[in-house]
C-alpha cells in the first residue's frame, strides 16, 4: 500500500487525537511542555500539518490543574464542544509526580476556534486517584466515559475503567474496570494499561489501549465486545493475549500508542499513533519531546478484527 502521508505527520505531538466533524478534520494532542491547550483545524486530513495551532486554555501557575496537561481529546457531545484532559497540582507537591485528575472543558459556541471556552470542570470518579486519558463514545444510543485510573487495592499503575455519562463532566452509575495488566507485555516498566479508544466494525466494538513503560516496550492491547451486550458487563469483553500493534525494530519505530481512530475523506478508517525513531533517550522519556503523531491506514480481517500491521518506517515522500 502507498503511503499517503509523511512519517512523522506531525513532529513533537504525543498523544495524538483527530475528530473529524462536518467534514472537517480537528486536532489536539500533549504537546512538549504540557501546558497549555491547542485545536488545528484542516477541511482535509493532509493539510493538518500546515494548520496553525490555536490555543484555546493555558494552564494557570498554580492550583489543582497547574502541572502536567496530558493527552486532550476534543469531542462534540449533544451540541458542545469538550475537550478532555488530565492535569496535575503545581508541581511542589510532597506526593510526588503522579497525582493527575481528570478535567472537562466545554464550549456551547458553533466554532470552538473562536468560540467561548467555559471555565475547567472536574470530572469526578468513584475513586480519588492518579487519573486519565479520557475519551468519549455513543454506543446504543447512550454516551460513555471511557478512562485509566490507579485502584491503590490493586497492583501495577493504571487500569481502564467505563461509565455512563449524565452530562459531558458527570458520570453516571457506578463504573466499571475493563482491563487491569496482567500479561508480561503490559507490565515492560510500568504495570500499565491508558490510553484507550474506541471503534465499531460489524457487530463488534473494539477498545484499544496502551501498556507499558513508554519507551520501547509501549505497545496497543485491545478488548473486543458484541455490540449487543451490555458494556458494563466486564465478562462480556474479550481480550487479547498478544498485543496488537508493537515496535518494529527492522523499521526503527519505538514505542507506537496512545492511538486514536479516523476515517478520511473516502471513509477509510485510519490509525492515528505517536512513536519515536530512537530508544536512547536521555533522562526521563516523559521530557523526550520527540514522540511523533504517525498515521497510518489499517485493515479488518475475514473474522472482523482490525489488522494493524507494522509501523512503518520514516518516510518523506508522498506519491
Amino acid at each position: 500500500m502507498s503511503h499517503s502521508w509523511p512519517n512523522p505527520f506531525i513532529t513533537q505531538r504525543a498523544d495524538p487525537f483527530i475528530l473529524r466533524h462536518d467534514n472537517g478534520y480537528y486536532f489536539v494532542a500533549s504537546v512538549p511542555e504540557y501546558d497549555r491547550l491547542e485545536i488545528r483545524y484542516a477541511a482535509t486530513l493532509a493539510a493538518l500539518p500546515e494548520a496553525e495551532p490555536v490555543v484555546v486554555w493555558h494552564k494557570p501557575d498554580t492550583g489543582p490543574f497547574s502541572a502536567l496537561i496530558w493527552a486532550p481529546e476534543l469531542h462534540h457531545i449533544n451540541g458542545q464542544w469538550v475537550i478532555y484532559f488530565a492535569a496535575a497540582p503545581t508541581r511542589e507537591i510532597k506526593d510526588g509526580l503522579f497525582q493527575h485528575r481528570m478535567y472537562a472543558l466545554v464550549c456551547s459556541d458553533v466554532d470552538p476556534l473562536t468560540g467561548h471556552w467555559q471555565p475547567v470542570r472536574r470530572v469526578h470518579t468513584p475513586l480519588d486517584s492518579f487519573s486519565l486519558d479520557a475519551t468519549h463514545f455513543v454506543h446504543q444510543g447512550r454516551n460513555w466515559y471511557l478512562w485509566a485510573q490507579k485502584d491503590p487495592a490493586i497492583p501495577g499503575n493504571s487500569n481502564l475503567y467505563l461509565a455512563e455519562l449524565l452530562n459531558p463532566w458527570t458520570l453516571k452509575g457506578t463504573p466499571q474496570m475493563l482491563s487491569r495488566p496482567e500479561y508480561e507485555w503490559e507490565c515492560a516498566g510500568f504495570s500499565v494499561n491508558e490510553g484507550p479508544a474506541v471503534i465499531r466494525h460489524g457487530k463488534r466494538l473494539f477498545v484499544t489501549y496502551s501498556a507499558s513503560a513508554t519507551d520501547e516496550n509501549y505497545c496497543l492491547g485491545i478488548l473486543s465486545i458484541d455490540a449487543d451486550a451490555d458494556p458494563l458487563q466486564a465478562a462480556a469483553w474479550q481480550k487479547s493475549a498478544r498485543p496488537v500493534f508493537n515496535t518494529s525494530w527492522d523499521n526503527h519505530q519505538y514505542g507506537p500508542g496512545h492511538n486514536s481512530f479516523t476515517v478520511d475523506e473516502q471513509g477509510k478508517d485510519v490509525l492515528v499513533y505517536h512513536a519515536r525513531n530512537y530508544t536512547e533517550i536521555e533522562g526521563d522519556p516523559l521530557w523526550d519531546p520527540n514522540r511523533h503523531t504517525r498515521l497510518k491506514y489499517f485493515a479488518w480481517r475475514e473474522d472482523g478484527t482490525p489488522d494493524f500491521g507494522v509501523p512503518p518506517a520514516d518516510h518523506t515522500s508522498v506519491p
